[in-house]
């Protein structure tokens, strides 16, 4: 078993919280993930409405049980919210008594704002990253992606995997949580954004090329957003002198996922791709956003830059007090001027560290400016952070 980065932040929160709810993907492992940390003994699918019931009858013990109790899927089952924090409330002290699993419906995040706010703490649990499968499987997890059953781990039969789980999530997920989209127009819609992956946002050209408004395909993205599909990373809004390109940009967060949409089924076919530069660009923003929030560090952003003049940044964060400017190009041999371009664009937002990541095989460092690939880039973010 591969053993999840996130762990130990888990157990962290449990033991300073009454409850942890652990939030991602359908199929990357929180069911898992959670019998590890709390067993199985108290362990309830609230999609299954037998299970709904032997929770409404054991309630009592499990108010009493002492370790945690498991409830996944949360989201099908409302009315566990309100007994939750009653229950909480009533014995304020008591930590780590409930794990709170969900697929992250946007009625999942309401029912716990509104019920458990200040009791709760929010863990996101993503697909296996390269920190959990090793930097010697960096190929496999691009092509592949990270998901337990049809990415890095699983077998030749992964990019059908991928192609009937996007269906089964067009078809079955994504209407119970509300998207209103025909499941013909949801796979449309994923069809579009794998063809523009790592691009400008544009609500007004996707809508036209979908016959839907600007509003509508917003609100359909905002779904995809919250179902883990894909990310959309902000422009950079601070005050510089420059006029900047202010839509976002937006990237599926699984790069397997990416893959079967694009039918993409070896690395040669991946390399020859025309759009393979913004697919390793997707690629490296996910794995530092997740190598970070994996250890628990506090971060801002994601942002990208992208001036009238052509100075850009992939990648702007905060971490800490720090903030780092990421320029991911695919190449084995980065020559000089593109260290130069990225120090003179991060000159503009005052980044303290200038980080070019690429496939070479000779990393540089110095206190204001790396030079590397992935995996020594990341190995670099958790020592800024003091991890």
């Amino acid at each position: 078993m591969v053993s999840r980065e996130i762990t130990p932040v888990v157990r962290e929160r449990l033991a300073t919280f009454p409850a942890v709810a652990i939030v991602g993907a359908r199929q990357v492992g929180k069911t898992t993930l959670a019998r590890e940390i709390a067993g199985s003994e108290n362990y309830y699918d609230l999609e299954l409405a037998e299970e709904r019931t032997r929770l409404d009858v054991q309630w009592e013990q499990v108010s009493k049980a002492p370790n945690p109790v498991v409830l996944d899927e949360a989201q099908a089952f409302a009315e566990v919210f309100p007994r939750l924090r009653a229950t909480i409330d009533d014995d304020r002290g008591r930590k780590g008594r409930f794990l709170i699993l969900g697929s992250i419906s946007p009625s999942l995040m309401r029912r716990v704002s509104e019920s458990l706010a200040g009791r709760i703490a929010l863990c996101e649990l993503k697909p296996f990253s390269l920190a959990e499968v090793g930097a010697d499987r960096l190929d496999e997890l691009w092509l592949w992606g990270g998901y337990p059953d049809g990415g890095v781990l699983g077998d030749e039969t992964g990019p059908q995997w991928a192609a009937n789980y996007l269906d089964l999530l067009a078809m079955r997920d994504l209407p119970d949580w509300g998207l209103p989209a025909k499941p013909a127009m949801t796979k449309r819609m994923f069809a579009m954004l794998a063809a523009i992956h790592g691009g400008v946002w544009n609500a007004s050209g996707i809508g036209r090329s979908l016959g839907l408004s600007y509003h509508t395909i917003n609100s359909y993205l905002d779904y995809l957003e919250q179902a883990f599909l894909v990310r959309r990373v902000p422009a950079w809004s601070a005050n510089i002198k420059k006029r900047l390109v202010k839509s976002p940009k937006i990237y599926w967060r699984d790069s397997g996922l990416l893959h079967a949409l694009l039918r993409v089924r070896d690395f040669d076919s991946l390399l020859i791709h025309p759009r393979v530069g913004n697919d390793f660009e997707g690629f490296v923003i996910e794995q530092t956003l997740a190598r970070l929030e994996n250890l628990g560090i506090a971060l801002d952003g994601p942002y990208f830059l992208r001036t009238s003049d052509g100075k850009e940044i992939d990648l702007v964060i905060g971490v800490g007090s720090r903030l780092l400017a990421v320029e991911v190009k695919l190449s084995s041999a980065p020559d000089v001027g593109d260290l130069r371009r990225l120090e003179a664009a991060a000159g503009l937002i005052g980044a303290d560290v200038c980080a070019l990541v690429s496939r070479t095989v000779r990393p540089a460092y110095s206190d204001t400016a790396w030079s590397c690939d992935l995996s020594g880039f990341l190995d670099r973010l958790a020592d800024l952070a003091g991890k």
